[in-house]
Formats: C-alpha cells, structure tokens, sequence
C-alpha cells in the first residue's frame, strides 16, 4: 500500500495523467533535433557541396513529393496525406513565426520604414539559408509522411515476427531448449536503433531515398529482430 505521505507526482494516478504529456514531450523535442539537424546538413550541402545550390535542393522536394503522391496512390490515399504533413511544419516553422510574410512583404517595391528596412537588408544577407531553410522544411513534412506510408507493412511484420518468435519458444520450451535474456534485450534494444537511426537517416539524408529499398530494409530487420526478441522470452507468458 502506497504511503500517504507520497506527493502526487510519484503516485499511480499521476504517472497516468502525465504519461502523454511527457511522450508529447518527447515527440515534440525530438521533431525539432531532427528538423535542426536535417536543416544543417541541407545548409553545408547547399552552400559548400552543390553548384546549384537551393535549385539543387528544391528538384529533390520535387522528386520526393511526387513519390510520395504516387505511392499513397497505390494505397489508395490521397495527396493531401503526403501535402499535409509538409505544409503543417512549414506554417509552424515559418508562417506562425511571420517570416514567411516578412518574406512577402520585402519583395514587394514599396517604400518601408527604417525598422523595416535594416530588417529587409538582414533578411535579404541571408536569404539564401532562408531559402534552403523553407525548402529543407517541407522536405522533411513529405519524407516523413512518406516514411509513414510503410507503418502498415512495419505492422503486419513486426506481428509475423511476433508470433512465429512465439511459437518458436513454446517449442522449443517443450523440448527443454535453453532461453536467453541478453538476446531478448538485445534484439528488443536493436529495434529502437533499427528504426530510430534508420527512419532518421532516411529523413536528414541530402539526396535521392530509393524509399522501396531503405524503408524495406528497415522493416524487414525490425520484423526480424522481433522474432528474435519473442523467440528468446525468458518469462511466462
């Protein structure tokens, strides 16, 4: 029985009712490690690697959205799936933040007011990384929307990896075969990496994903690694 004197944040009740707000949390810190991250590498590609600079990075959104568009197509989903997600973070980065209009209002040929114009000169010194910033924005929206497209397919083998593990154990229990608990953590562990290296490999990488390939990869390691996992169980279920 728990003790009265235990404050609330350390009772049951609380580790509920706080549970999503610290995976929120979690998901929202994360999100922008990976969108500062991906938009460094884009700046250090655009400005150091590519001659085409920005041009460069926008034919690879382009390639991508249309990937994307068509792949959902084949799932019987609509573009706004793959749109959706890219506009969404582009108008938190940039429209909630007013650069976007800012951007918009300096192209216009209209006299500004001084404020407006050291501001317009700052923005106009910058505007390339400004640029491959918005750019690099909406390709991260459309590579994750794409790379949620393969959710089902992780899914249904991460199930089959599931049961046959299991089964695999029942069998091998009758049979007196040994168990082990450094496999089960390993495989459980390599899941994690499998999946959030991978996926973030996919989303911060400055050039062409052949999707059907990398994502297959990815989903085929973690359906394996799952029955790995189920299949080394140590407890009774």
């Amino acid at each position: 029985m728990a003790s009265e004197n235990t404050s609330f944040h350390e009772g049951p009740w609380a580790a509920v009712l706080l549970s999503p707000l610290k995976l929120a949390f979690s998901l929202g810190l994360g999100l922008v490690v990976i969108l500062l991250v991906a938009l460094s590498i884009d700046w250090v590609v655009v400005s150091r690697v590519w001659p085409d600079g920005v041009d460069r990075l926008r034919g690879l959104l382009a390639a991508d959205l249309g990937h994307g568009i068509a792949l959902a197509a084949r799932q019987g989903r609509a573009a706004g799936e793959i749109t959706g997600p890219a506009n969404l973070l582009y108008g938190v980065v940039f429209e909630v933040t007013g650069i976007h209009d800012m951007g918009l209002r300096f192209a216009e040929p209209s006299a500004l007011s001084i404020p407006d114009t050291v501001v317009r000169r700052a923005y106009l010194a910058h505007r390339e990384a400004i640029e491959t910033a918005m750019v690099g924005t909406q390709l991260l929206g459309v590579r994750f929307a794409t790379f949620v497209r393969f959710v089902p397919l992780l899914l249904l083998l991460y199930a089959v990896g599931t049961a046959d593990g299991l089964t695999e154990r029942a069998i091998r229990r009758s049979c007196g075969g040994r168990e082990s608990a450094s496999l089960y953590h390993r495989a459980k562990y390599l899941q994690v990496v499998a999946l959030g290296l991978g996926g973030v490999a996919l989303l911060v990488w400055p050039g062409p994903v052949a999707w059907e390939l990398c994502a297959g990869v990815i989903v085929v390691v973690t359906g394996g690694l799952a029955r790995m996992q189920w299949a080394f169980y140590k407890k009774h279920l």
